[in-house]
């Protein structure tokens, strides 16, 4: 005799009671904090957000995740600042928290990177047309077919690979979904809003960057803000000359960081105009010398900053 076979009944009435129940629950949503709508103004690590907290009226700040979200007006626009956490990972989780918790009508991201163009110097500023993960990427067995000794890689069939190679790392793109869409869409690049660039562009004339570090340490040359181009993201510091050679030359990217790919995919995939500022604060292992990062990045920071005021002061209302 099975003891069980009596119970078999009573857990299907069970199971169907639930299923019956559950499907008179509504879909879960969060509600969102204000009915105001704002432009998400994001930064990867403390310093670089403090710039822009100085001068923000009305603030109020809300904790989400343990991630604290600040509303307020800054230069005339309501917006909601927060740090993304520093990394690719970090960035896609926390703007998909603002976005999910706030009405963003925009997202900038004002922040540092490593300079990769040998066109640009610490200090400079540059806001990229799209973003790619260059480190997305297969890492690949030595020989295989085609193989010639170990001066050969062979790569997975599988994947789509644009670009060549650095060693064993082959980047690959990769399936993305987004609102509206009724299949995957394989991809590298998530592209910067077309309005915003078109306004950086008119923004960038008129700037005037800081070239002195606030212990004196100064710039030769007077930094510039470029518009265009490509930039590129992963969750690796990059102080490698031969690397940033190959970023350069490989995706003919001006700068690399660990997060603004990131947020162009979540930005692309949730259909909301995104652009990131980013001030060269290391020139990635290009330089003579040690990191510039320790020296410079705060000088970077504010350039970056400024450059996004200015911006946020030029949009439309």
């Amino acid at each position: 005799m099975n003891p069980n076979k009596h119970l078999k009944p009573a857990f299907s009435l069970v199971a169907t009671a639930f299923c019956l129940f559950a499907a008179t629950l509504p879909a879960f949503a969060h509600p969102p904090v204000d009915d105001t709508r704002r432009i998400a103004v994001v930064s990867a690590f403390p310093p670089e957000i403090a710039l822009l907290k100085s001068d923000l009226q009305d603030e109020e700040t809300h904790r989400i995740n343990g991630v604290a979200f600040t509303t307020g007006a800054l230069d005339g626009r309501e917006v909601v600042l927060f740090l993304s956490g520093i990394s690719v990972v970090n960035a896609a989780m926390t703007v998909q928290v603002a976005l999910d918790h706030f009405r963003i009508d925009r997202i900038v991201f004002s922040g540092i990177a490593g300079g990769v163009d040998p066109g640009l110097n610490i200090g400079d500023v540059a806001i990229t047309e799209q973003w790619g993960q260059y480190l997305e990427l297969v890492l690949a067995r030595q020989g295989g077919d085609g193989g010639e000794g170990n001066d050969r890689w062979s790569k997975p069939p599988f994947f789509e690979y644009p670009f060549a190679g650095f060693g064993m790392m082959f980047p690959r793109s990769v399936d993305v979904l987004r609102e509206g869409a009724e299949a995957p869409e394989t991809r590298f690049w998530f592209p910067a809003d077309p309005d915003m660039l078109a306004l950086a562009r008119t923004v960038a004339a008129g700037m005037a960057l800081e070239r002195c570090t606030a212990e004196s340490v100064c710039l030769g040359r007077v930094p510039k803000v470029v518009v265009g181009g490509n930039g590129v993201s992963g969750s690796a510091f990059v102080d490698n000359a031969a690397f940033r050679e190959y970023t350069f030359e490989t995706f003919g990217a001006r700068v690399l960081d660990m997060e603004s790919a990131a947020v162009a995919h979540v930005a692309w995939s949730n259909r909301v105009p995104f652009i990131a500022v980013r001030s060269v604060s290391d020139l990635a292992g290009g330089g003579d010398h040690s990191n510039e990062l320790p020296v410079f990045f705060q000088l970077a920071a504010g350039n970056a900053a400024a450059v996004v005021r200015a911006l946020l002061r030029a949009l439309p209302e």
